[in-house]
């Protein structure tokens, strides 16, 4: 059974983007004709079909020169520009600031800016609670400071602080992998990312995909294995 590959599409005009388009065998668009019809349904419903094309029409508006002829991409606004407008877009007033306790000092600037806009935030950071790390069963020897009191991240703490506050919207600022899936698992409000973690590359992953064929071509052999054999 072919199932979908579109990381794996070579094909020059996909039948994703143009109705007389092309596909491989192993393509999205034509394998799940029900989870395209599921979806279609969501999109029906108001506030759903009113928050896409609010997120449709922000895409459009991060180009310039759009008219031109021959088209070319110009884009202009970056994240929490986009951020601040679709906010306005959707008429969301309160913001909710999830943040990791290693970018506080970027909270703090975030936190500022979005209010010069005239929004509002409501920011927790992650180690809310002060709960001990040994309280979900992490070992003494598995802390980042071995054999040290060690506050966990409490990102299920952040969401429910935040649905209690009444968030319009919840932004989130370089919580961890799987800290970040949890927050947005318990989320009431809709979800979107400023920034993810990446302690070695100052919140920047790609740069080790764009690098994957020098710096970081490790990533493409078996040496991560030796490395995760040894933790």
């Amino acid at each position: 059974m072919n199932e979908g590959k579109c990381a794996a599409c070579k094909v020059a005009d996909k039948v994703c983007r143009a109705p007389d388009g092309q596909n491989p065998a192993f393509c999205s668009t034509v394998l799940y004709p029900d989870a395209l019809a599921k979806a279609a349904a969501e999109y029906a419903k108001p506030d759903i079909a009113e928050f896409a094309r609010q997120a449709a029409v922000q895409e459009g508006s991060g180009y310039i020169d759009r008219e031109a002829e021959p088209h070319y991409l110009f884009p202009v606004k970056t994240r929490i520009q986009e951020l601040i407008e679709f906010s306005r877009r959707m008429g969301y007033r309160r913001l909710g600031l999830a943040f990791c306790g290693g970018l506080h000092r970027e909270a703090d600037i975030v936190a500022a800016i979005f209010e010069t806009h005239g929004l509002e935030v409501v920011s927790v950071v992650c180690k809310v609670g002060g709960v001990e790390k040994d309280f979900i069963g992490v070992k003494p020897a598995e802390k980042v400071k071995i054999g040290t009191y060690e506050a966990m991240c409490n990102p299920i703490a952040q969401a429910e602080i935040l649905n209690g506050a009444g968030t319009d919207f919840n932004i989130l600022l370089g919580l961890c992998v799987g800290h970040d899936s949890l927050f947005i698992k318990y989320s009431q409000a809709m979800v979107s990312v400023l920034a993810v973690k990446d302690r070695a590359l100052g919140h920047n992953p790609l740069a080790a995909v764009y690098t994957c064929d020098t710096y970081f071509e490790r990533f493409k052999q078996d040496r991560l294995k030796e490395i995760a054999v040894k933790e």
